[in-house]
């Protein structure tokens, strides 16, 4: 059961939510000439080619997780900032969380490395349609405790990125989001590249509203063999 806490111009409550679906949107970006470049460079590493661009990639809803604390099994993880469309009975919220991904396990399958880690969920959520016609101007940002240095990970705004009623317009749902699930919807280009850390902070700001929400969380690494 995750507990969220939603705010909105009218005011606030503090709900339960028991997710019944998790989909993971990937390759999201609105440049597809800067996307088939990118997955041609993943390619040539050994990272699949997507089926589809958009791809919506269908996780366990148990891997969902508000605590501050994450372990994972071996060095080759890394977190991303992503907005979050919530479906409750009365409507979208936007929230934010992080796509934990296993980075080898991304060699054999990208599917297979997302339902490998646990995916952070901040507390907070916002109406969605208090932002959906701003939805280019909200900003993205992550810090990385790399080598113990926090180090500025991820920014940029959304307009990089598709509306998130596009993505769902392509889910099969009727154009809905169905009630009780939870959709990550991409994320932005690492800077200085992709690479694991001890702490991941991410951020989600409308600057119009003056309000951002944030969320942190720790990476234990278990050793693969002890």
């Amino acid at each position: 059961m995750l507990v969220f806490e939603r705010r909105s111009r009218r005011g606030s409550d503090r709900v339960e939510f028991a997710p019944q679906g998790l989909i993971v949107a990937g390759w999201t970006g609105r440049d597809e000439a800067a996307l088939r470049h990118h997955i041609e460079e993943l390619a040539a590493i050994g990272v699949p080619r997507p089926s589809a661009i958009p791809v919506f990639y269908r996780i366990a809803a148990a891997n969902l997780t508000q605590d501050p604390r994450i372990q994972v099994l071996g060095p080759h993880t890394s977190g991303e900032a992503e907005p979050v469309i919530v479906a409750f009975d009365d409507g979208l919220w936007l929230g934010l969380g992080s796509d934990h991904t296993d980075r080898k396990a991304e060699t054999m399958g990208i599917a297979l490395s997302k339902q490998l880690c646990g995916k952070p969920l901040a507390n907070e959520l916002w109406p969605f349609n208090e932002v959906a016609d701003r939805w280019d101007d909200l900003l993205l940002r992550s810090f990385a405790t790399i080598d113990g240095r926090r180090v500025k990970y991820q920014e940029g705004r959304l307009a990089a990125m598709r509306h998130p009623m596009e993505l769902i317009a392509q889910i099969g749902s009727n154009g809905t989001l169905p009630r009780g699930t939870i959709m990550f919807c991409g994320t932005l280009g690492a800077i200085g590249g992709i690479r694991p850390g001890t702490r991941f902070e991410i951020m989600l700001e409308d600057p119009t509203l003056g309000r951002t929400i944030t969320k942190a969380y720790d990476i234990d690494t278990l050793p693969i063999v002890s």
